[in-house]
């Protein structure tokens, strides 16, 4: 007989439970939010989709058993209650040490430890037809693409090195807006939306619409492989700014992320979630939602960068209660969490310079 198999090891669960001793250290940090009303209509939304027959799914699947669908529903309406009626910091802080219990995420370690990144809603000026100008596009998502054989084709194949040949494959007809900067349209592939300031004096909300079956690939951290920039230099400015003072090689980094993304036109107001609803600046986090509980109530534990009075950035120690809302490509395994900061270029420049470790943690009626 052969040699019997060793049995695998348990793969362990993404969330584990904070004891009461170390919940202490966290319990005088959970301020009342600063935009309550904000605040409320984020916690809104998240009831919404747990309504939904996409909630009982998800949570049917979901591999920590304590932590269910009617359990987080009743911790976000309580949370609601307190939040309204709350006179006080201090009452608030009391009710939540004697009503709930923290999980915290395992991290990438194991230990805790999560990668933090900020997302936001750009803001463009595109054009409704091709112009001499305006040359690069979005597209919608094509009508057969459930069909379309895999390997999907890459972003080479879709759009060619110089992001020009569209029109001649399964892309063709099917341009929703023309961009005069090619790095521009490809950032709203990575954020997902966007709100455009068109030619003809209309503004356009665009939103995701599909992808291709490819893992995303950050072009920034392809030029800190390449010792364009350094890694502790790495931010959305400074990306902007490598590839203003180098154009060309947008041909070579570009096609590295493979994965395409399509888009429709929405209906104006905040960006959507994965969860189909929408987000809210400051209050939203994206992780990955076969592994953290959608639409729950979470923690985050991390500084964030401020600007300061004399236009520069210092980082601030932050402690803040959010909605667990979105996903993205790169937002994969529990030590992943990015921000949603807003729209435009301040909320930009911002979510462009948070790549900072922190730690997670999610808040739980006690059973």
């Amino acid at each position: 007989m052969g040699a019997e198999l060793a049995p695998a090891a348990p793969v362990p669960l993404p969330l584990r439970p904070v004891s009461a001793a170390a919940a202490e250290s966290l319990w005088p940090d959970l301020a009342l939010p600063s935009d309550r009303q904000a605040f409320l209509q984020a916690i809104n939304h998240s009831l919404t989709y747990l309504g939904t027959p996409k909630a009982a799914a998800d949570y049917d699947q979901y591999p920590v058993p304590a932590i269910t669908r009617d359990r987080v529903w009743h911790s976000l309406q309580r949370l609601r209650q307190l939040v309204t009626e709350s006179p006080s910091d201090q009452a608030f802080q009391a009710a939540l040490r004697q009503e709930f219990v923290l999980y915290e995420s395992i991290g990438a370690d194991g230990a805790g430890t999560v990668a933090y990144t900020g997302y936001f809603e750009p803001q463009f000026q595109a054009s409704p037809v091709p112009t001499a100008e305006y040359r690069y596009p979005l597209y919608l998502r094509p009508p057969t693409l459930e069909t379309w054989p895999l390997p999907h084709p890459t972003r080479l194949e879709l759009e060619g090195a110089d992001g020009l040949g569209g029109s001649q494959g399964p892309l063709a007809g099917l341009e929703l807006v023309w961009f005069a900067d090619r790095l521009e349209a490809f950032l709203v592939q990575v954020q997902g939306s966007a709100k455009l300031q068109l030619t003809d004096g209309r503004i356009m909300s665009v939103g995701y619409a599909g992808r291709t079956e490819y893992p995303y690939t950050s072009i920034g951290r392809a030029l800190v492989n390449d010792g364009k920039i350094r890694a502790e230099d790495l931010s959305l400015p400074n990306l902007l700014a490598y590839f203003a003072a180098h154009p060309a090689d947008l041909d070579q980094y570009l096609p590295q992320n493979e994965r395409f993304i399509f888009f429709r036109e929405s209906s104006g107001g905040p960006p959507t979630g994965s969860l189909s609803v929408p987000v809210t600046a400051g209050y939203s986090i994206a992780t990955d939602k076969s592994l953290l509980p959608p639409g729950a109530i979470a923690v985050i534990q991390v500084p964030l960068p401020q600007p300061t009075p004399q236009g520069d950035w210092t980082e601030q120690p932050t402690t803040r209660l959010v909605l667990d809302q979105d996903t993205g490509g790169a937002i994969l395994g529990p030590g992943r969490v990015d921000l949603f900061v807003g729209s435009g270029p301040q909320a930009g420049e911002l979510a462009g310079r948070i790549h900072t470790p922190g730690r997670l943690y999610y808040l739980m009626l006690r059973p």
